[in-house]
């Protein structure tokens, strides 16, 4: 089975804010199907924006996976690179410190995700 593919945004030794593809492996589980390796969590966070939704640069609160469940966002770093994020995709945020990014609502509808904070 092939990995589980996530998006990355950390901070690099610079303070600017980068993308990267992550691939998490996952194994085979029986009939219950392919699983990763269990991660310790901290909180879980459900959230839903207005239709309106454009935040200028900031950092994550904590490092924290957002699992998009509805909508479209373009999530922008700080060296101007720009990327599209649909529902149903995960991106693990890690910008805490540095330049941090932008994150816009792309779809004129209310947006759900889910956040869950990493120890």
């Amino acid at each position: 089975m092939e990995p589980f593919g996530i998006t990355r945004i950390f901070s690099d030794k610079n303070g600017d804010s980068q993308f990267e593809d992550v691939w998490i492996p996952l194994h085979e589980s029986g009939t219950i199907g392919f699983l990763s390796e269990a991660q310790k969590v901290g909180t879980v966070t459900f959230r839903k924006v207005t239709e309106s939704y454009d935040y200028d640069f900031h950092n994550a609160p904590a490092r924290q996976y957002i699992v998009l469940l509805d909508g479209s966002i373009e999530i922008e770093t700080s060296l101007g690179d720009k990327r599209l994020f649909k529902s149903g995709e995960v991106l693990l945020v890690e910008d805490v410190s540095g330049k941090g990014h932008k994150t816009k609502n792309i779809l004129p509808q209310t947006r759900s995700s889910v956040f869950i904070t990493l120890e």
